[in-house]
């Protein structure tokens, strides 16, 4: 079996069998194939795509790599959440203990920020003595006992999709749906859960910016699960506003306590109620309607904030925190950024919001780059809110007045202000089982 075979059978889109894409796999991680004949693969697939078979052999392929983690310990159905990233987006921090509280069993692993997008590792560091890391036994045991764990992605699993991932990021073939999918779905697999929901964001502050691109992904990662044997579904939701109105990780931890306090109601908590019910039902704990009302009492009678606690508790974190957010992180400076005139707040760019947070040091711009938690901004109005100038629209958090201003710059090109009132965002778009 010769690689150049292989590119030439992709550029003409002749179907490769799943052993060939096991040995492109296989050779690359085992740096047998050089780095210029896997980019020219990857850079075939781009071009010409691969069918939906070609897909769960590479994501396969991808999965066996490395070392798959056995959760049969845990004794329950179990399932997982992901989601493609957005700004402000802290619904796994929401969903986990709000599933578990309903005794459900979430085993959650989690990545930084990449980009101008938070990670939800980084969100959960910014909590004092949290750790991210923990033996597999250990992980198991916590997800048994508490329902829920939430862990960096780290050990062996996957490999192949961490050099694959690196040589895309180098080589402009990031931007591919079945190389994109099996990245995510490998990653998945290799964890374990029995079920597993996808939140596919898009929009501008989403790496899919169209609902079209957005759709396509979801099923063929949905197409790509249910092959592999796990019960999947997809949701697309909106991410051309940013999801709350805290961005930045001590910031979003705060927001995340105050909806669990049942003292925060907005489009967040909304989405995250529906993403823990369709977790619930794929859990087998009742239909769709039943597993809403679980998920709302669960935050109303105060379990799932409890269930937070125990979580932190039990990765070494703080958890006084989910009564006195005090204890957080802080920035040295706040600025109130305020309205240059009347009007309705139309639209909010999350990149743009996503970029300024990134400038505050809110995530990093280089790898030796150390992460301000207590820096972001916190949007104080929603979509469709009547505004007046002068008004306080955000409050800018940041170590030093330079850093303030040069965010409060970015937020002018990211806020706008019409004098037509439009409607509030709808954020879920689409469902596919």
């Amino acid at each position: 079996m010769q690689i150049y075979d292989l590119i030439q059978k992709t550029r003409r889109c002749e179907k490769l069998t799943r052993e060939e894409i096991s040995f492109l796999v296989n050779g690359f991680t085992e740096n047998q194939i050089p780095d210029y004949m896997m980019s020219a693969w990857l850079m075939a697939v781009c071009c010409q795509g691969l069918t939906d078979e070609e897909t769960v052999s590479l994501t396969l392929a991808m999965r066996d790599s490395g070392a798959c983690l056995d959760l049969s310990g845990i004794g329950e159905i179990t399932v997982d959440k992901h989601s493609t990233g957005g700004i402000g987006d802290k619904t796994t921090l929401l969903i986990a203990p709000i599933v578990a509280a309903c005794g459900g069993f979430v085993p959650k692993m989690s990545g930084r920020g990449l980009g101008f997008t938070g990670g939800t590792i980084d969100k959960l560091e910014s909590i004092p003595g949290f750790s991210v890391e923990m033996p597999v036994p250990e992980f198991i045991r916590q997800v048994k006992h508490i329902g829920c764990a939430v862990i960096s992605q780290s050990g062996n699993l996957t490999p192949a999709d961490k050099k694959i991932y690196a040589l895309r990021n180098l080589t402009a073939t990031v931007d591919s749906i079945p190389l994109i999918c099996s990245s995510i779905m490998s990653k998945k697999l290799a964890l374990g859960a029995d079920c597993i929901l996808l939140d596919v964001k898009y929009g501008n502050g989403a790496f899919m910016k169209t609902t079209e691109e957005a759709g396509r992904l979801a099923e063929t990662m949905v197409r790509v699960g249910n092959l592999a044997g796990k019960r999947c579904r997809a949701v697309i939701t909106d991410m051309n506003a940013p999801l709350g109105h805290a961005v930045g990780n001590a910031l979003e931890v705060e927001e995340v306590i105050a909806v669990l306090q049942n003292q925060n109601k907005n489009v967040l908590s909304d989405l995250a109620l529906e993403l823990s019910a369709h977790m619930l039902e794929l859990s087998g704990k009742g239909d769709l309607q039943t597993c809403r009302k679980m998920a709302s009492e669960a935050v109303t009678s105060g379990k799932a904030l409890e269930k937070l606690a125990q979580m932190i508790a039990a990765q070494g974190g703080d958890a006084a925190v989910t009564e006195d957010t005090n204890r957080l992180p802080k920035a040295n400076c706040q600025k109130i950024y305020k309205a240059e005139k009347d009007g309705y707040l139309s639209g909010i760019h999350s990149e743009q919001v996503g970029l300024a947070c990134l400038e505050l040091g809110a995530g990093k711009t280089a790898s030796h780059s150390e992460i301000d938690y207590g820096a972001g901004v916190v949007l104080l109005h929603d979509i469709g809110d009547e505004i007046r100038k002068g008004e306080a629209l955000a409050v800018i958090h940041g170590a030093s007045e330079t850093l303030c201003e040069q965010a409060e710059y970015r937020l002018r090109q990211a806020v706008s202000i019409t004098e037509q009132k439009t409607e509030s965002i709808s954020l879920i778009h689409k469902i596919i089982s």
